[in-house]
């Protein structure tokens, strides 16, 4: 009979697994099979299979029709409804948020980092919205580019900015050299005024500025405030939408007990 730890081992192992082959059929373009998650994930194709039938019947995969192929089920949709819902961060920002859209209006978007992206994870328009966004919850902005994915990276502690860094230089390959200076420039813009911009940077007609946000537990999230370059030129965004900015930062940052964002 196996002992108490060594059953544990063996639980959180087959935890890890399962959650191996979530990951990877949530990358997938399409539906995968069993034969394709041993050998994507490197598990055993008979472990897969037992996995693949308690994640179908727990509801967290959805196995086609007359196939052996999965793709993600329900529960994980419950499951991501139930962490938006829980969000504190959110709940205390949005009417700050909401207010800021609508002084500007602008879109208003917050983030969380995934890989080198800001995935967005709350979206607001103003009420009077001539031309409604197109960046849904869902959505992404890369971290180089976009004011949100900047301001999240000035905020950084200076270890793991130097690392976030490495992995941009890596991926960008040969467009490093162009990219380099407006990523410096933007962390020298965040020292310097407290948020960071991309003009038409992140997309060729999209203005916006953003700003980091810190919650409660010390989570990292960022925000970014922009919309169409010809209804938001540079000079409006810097003189009328950036002192509203900088005091939504200051009346969240109250709400939640941080007197400044964090370093």
């Amino acid at each position: 009979m196996s002992s108490m730890s060594e059953q544990g081992a063996t639980e959180v192992s087959a935890l890890a697994r399962g959650l191996g082959v979530l990951k990877v059929v949530g990358e997938a373009a399409g539906p995968l099979s069993n034969r394709e998650l041993a050998e994507l994930t490197g598990i055993p194709k008979p472990t897969v299979s037992r996995l693949t039938a308690t994640l179908v019947a727990s509801g967290y995969l959805r196995q086609a029709p007359d196939s052996d192929r999965f793709s993600l089920g329900p529960a994980l949709l419950d499951m991501s409804n139930r962490f938006l819902r829980h969000f504190d961060l959110r709940t205390v920002a949005r009417p700050h948020l909401s207010a800021l859209a609508e002084f500007a209006s602008a879109s208003v978007h917050m983030g969380v980092r995934d890989q080198l992206d800001m995935l967005i994870i709350d979206s607001l328009r103003p009420r009077n919205a001539l031309i409604s966004s197109r960046i849904e919850v869902g959505a992404r902005m890369t971290i180089a580019t976009s004011a949100a994915g900047r301001a999240y990276l000035a905020a950084l502690p200076a270890d793991e900015q130097r690392e976030l860094l490495a992995q941009i230089r890596l991926a960008s390959g040969e467009n490093w050299a162009a990219l380099e200076p407006h990523i410096m420039a933007g962390l020298e813009d965040y020292a310097r005024l407290g948020y960071c911009s991309s003009f038409g940077e992140w997309h060729p007609r999209i203005h916006a500025l953003g700003f980091p946000l810190r919650g409660p537990r010390g989570e990292r999230y960022s925000v970014s405030c922009g919309g169409p370059a010809y209804l938001l030129p540079r000079e409006t965004m810097v003189s009328r939408v950036a002192p509203k900015l900088l005091e939504t930062v200051q009346l969240i940052n109250a709400e939640i007990g941080i007197a400044a964002p964090a370093d």
